[in-house]
C-alpha cells in the first residue's frame, strides 16, 4: 500500500479545495483523512498533544489511516541527561494512537554527526522497542558514502529502522521570488539525495516549489523508485511539500496520476463536488 500525505492536516488555506468552504477546526483531520491515509506529525515537533487530542485523532481518522509522528525537538534537539525517561514517556503517551501510529520520526539537527553516533544510535533503538522508527540526518558526514554512512546504516538495519530520504532539489532549482519561497529555501537543508530502504516502510519527504512542472522533473526518479518498493511489497510513506504548503496536494495528487496509482486522493475533492451541484 502507498502511504501518500501533506506535510500537515490541518492548514486553513485548504478551505473550497480538499476542505469544504465552511470546515472549522475539528472538521480539518476528518476531512483531510477522507482524501490522505497519512501525514507528517509536525505538530509533536512542538508541542505535546493532550491524552483527550490523541483519542479525537484516533477517532476522527478511518481504520486505515496511519499516523507518521515527529519525536519533540526538546528531546531530539536538546543533549540533557532526561532524555531517555522523557522519549519513554512520550512514547507511552502516543501509545494511545494504536496501531495507527505507523512510524516514530526522529529529525536531528545537523550539529548532530558521527561523534554523537552513540547518542543518535541510543534513541533510536529506544523508539524501536516499542515502535518503527525513522531517522532523517543532516550531518553532512552520514552522506559521505564511506565510513560514517556505511556504519549509520549497518546499525539502522541491525534495529530494525528506516533512513529518511529527503530530497530537496526541486525547492532549490528556481529562483526564490516569493516570500513563501524565501522562507523555505532559508529553512529547508539542501542535502545529497540517497534512495535507500532498510524496511517495509521506506520513508520519503520530497521538498517541492509552486511550479508543478518542475516539480514533476525531479519527481521522475522517485515514480520508479515508489513503484519499486510496491512491487517488493513494501508500504512506502511519501510526503510532498510546497513553500507554504497550499499547493501540497495538488502535488501529492499529481504524483499519484503519475505514479498511475490508485490512492484515494485522486477521487474528487469537496470543491470539485460543490462544482458538480452547480
Amino acid at each position: 500500500m502507498l502511504y501518500l500525505g501533506c506535510p500537515v492536516w490541518a492548514n486553513p488555506k485548504w478551505k473550497s479545495t480538499i476542505f469544504t468552504a465552511d470546515a472549522k477546526a475539528n472538521d480539518f483531520l476528518p476531512q483531510y483523512a477522507n482524501i490522505f491515509n497519512t501525514a507528517e506529525g509536525n505538530t509533536t515537533f512542538y508541542a505535546d498533544p493532550s491524552d483527550e487530542t490523541l483519542q479525537r485523532w484516533q477517532q476522527d481518522t478511518p481504520p486505515h489511516y496511519r499516523f507518521v509522528l515527529k519525536v519533540p525537538q526538546r528531546i531530539s534537539h536538546a543533549d540533557n541527561t532526561d532524555n531517555t525517561n522523557q522519549l519513554s514517556a512520550w512514547l507511552g503517551r502516543m501509545a494511545l494512537l494504536g496501531e495507527k501510529l505507523a512510524i516514530v520520526h526522529l529529525q536531528l539537527p545537523a550539529q548532530l554527526g558521527p561523534a554523537q553516533l552513540t547518542r543518535i544510535l541510543s534513541l533510536v533503538e529506544q523508539i524501536s522497542q516499542t515502535q518503527r522508527c525513522a531517522l532523517e540526518v543532516r550531518h553532512p558526514a552520514f552522506f559521505d558514502k564511506d565510513q560514517h554512512e556505511t556504519l549509520l546504516h549497518k546499525q539502522l538495519q541491525r534495529l530494525g529502522a528506516e533512513r529518511v530520504v529527503f530530497d530537496s532539489r526541486a525547492l532549490f532549482s528556481v529562483v526564490a521570488n516569493t516570500a513563501a519561497l524565501l522562507d523555505a529555501q532559508a529553512k529547508k537543508p539542501r542535502l545529497p539525495v540517497h534512495a535507500i530502504s532498510f524496511s517495509t516502510t521506506p520513508m520519503l519527504r520530497f521538498i517541492g516549489s509552486d511550479d508543478m512542472a518542475v516539480n514533476r522533473q525531479f519527481y521522475q526518479p522517485w515514480l520508479k523508485k515508489v513503484q519499486q518498493w510496491l512491487d517488493e511489497g513494501k508500504s512506502p510513506f511519501c510526503f510532498f511539500h510546497t513553500p507554504d504548503n497550499t499547493l501540497a496536494p495538488e502535488l501529492c495528487r499529481q504524483f499519484a496520476k503519475d505514479l498511475h496509482y490508485q490512492h484515494s486522493c485522486l477521487t474528487p475533492w469537496p470543491s470539485e463536488q460543490q462544482f458538480s451541484l452547480l
